[in-house]
């Protein structure tokens, strides 16, 4: 769902960009909050795991492909705040450096594949959590529900930043429809590849699902018939251990991102992903523009003047999931380092997660 410059025209891209920068200025103040020491680093991860993960377009239809949006995973791993900054730094890279995704039209595409996603999914992954049992298993699900709904969602403001500000005379009715029809199957794809992720961090690690936190309870123990309250773990010994474990997740979490990236992604599918389809098949393409970063040595996700395929899109691949480790690591540091004494800290973030 990547817009490329042309689609939308200058008047609502530009104010389609000011309504991002504010979103994202607003996201930067409270990612304070979300992030702390140990969630920091796993934010930059999240960021090239999603990278990583949208250079796999799936086939969804005849002709059809569809690829992880990523708003769902991140705003239930990290925060919506922060989940938005993560897809802002994913997208920022993929139109620098990849020429993917209009550099006029970014604002356009983290209004709609940043926060829009990440607004959406977040409100119907807590709304759902409030409704069902508190465990494990309802937090996977919930995410898996979310992600599907966020996919048709972005299609649908796309569709109406395209009935403002189109730049081709097409019925709105049957772009709508396209755009919903196509992404509710793109949709599908994405909520399964976010819940078997969420339910993966779960697994190993609870506590750093941003989503999961809030639903603990207690240990309970049964003495003479009734129910009390274990007693606390003691931090002290349980202290290494858990940052043994993070850096294990950070870890196969970037070699997972660049297996997928530099290796995976060669068998990915080569049909047109969703909105190209619908573009192609509406004439909405009609005054597409050329890429200010077409001659980017990295353009179209091959590295320049390599002629081998398959070396040339891993090594495209590799340097997109380090650059974008590299860059969104070093946001968030900042971000937190930035953090106000007086900002209040998560009071759950230290208990046991389901």
């Amino acid at each position: 769902m990547h817009v490329p410059d042309g689609f939308i025209n200058a008047p609502v891209s530009a104010a389609a960009g000011v309504v991002a920068a504010g979103a994202v200025a607003v996201s930067l103040r409270g990612a304070r909050r979300e992030l702390d020491e140990r969630t920091a680093p796993l934010a930059g991860l999240v960021a090239a795991f999603i990278f990583a993960v949208q250079m796999l377009n799936f086939p969804v239809a005849a002709g059809t492909s569809g690829h992880l949006l990523g708003g769902a995973l991140a705003a239930i791993l990290v925060g919506p705040y922060t989940g938005v900054l993560c897809v802002t730094v994913v997208l920022l890279m993929q139109g620098i450096l990849f020429a993917d995704g209009g550099l006029t039209a970014l604002g356009v595409n983290v209004l709609d594949m940043g926060i829009t996603t990440t607004v959406v999914a977040y409100a119907l992954f807590r709304g759902l959590l409030k409704v069902l049992p508190k465990t494990r298993r309802s937090v996977t699900g919930a995410s898996f529900v979310a992600a599907l709904v966020s996919v048709p969602a972005a299609a649908c403001v796309f569709t109406l930043i395209y009935w403002i500000g189109g730049t081709t005379d097409i019925p709105i009715g049957k772009v709508f429809t396209a755009m919903v029809g196509v992404h509710v199957l793109i949709g599908i794809g994405e909520a399964v590849i976010t819940a078997l992720t969420v339910g993966a961090v779960i697994a190993v690690r609870p506590d750093l699902v941003h989503g999961a936190r809030g639903l603990t309870s207690s240990l309970k123990l049964r003495i003479d018939g009734e129910l009390v309250d274990a007693p606390a773990p003691a931090p002290a010994r349980a202290a290494p251990v858990a940052a043994r474990s993070h850096r294990r997740i950070w870890a196969a979490g970037l070699v997972t991102a660049l297996v997928l990236a530099g290796f995976v992604s060669y068998y990915a599918s080569s049909s047109p992903d969703g909105l190209e389809k619908v573009a192609a098949d509406q004439g909405i393409d009609k005054k597409t523009e050329e890429h200010a970063a077409k001659d980017s040595p990295l353009a179209d996700y091959g590295v320049k003047d390599v002629s081998n395929a398959r070396i040339s899109g891993g090594l495209a691949g590799v340097i997109g999931v380090a650059a974008t480790v590299v860059v969104g690591s070093g946001v968030f540091y900042v971000v937190r380092r930035r953090r106000t004494p007086d900002a209040p800290a998560d009071p759950t973030r230290d208990k046991e997660s389901v």
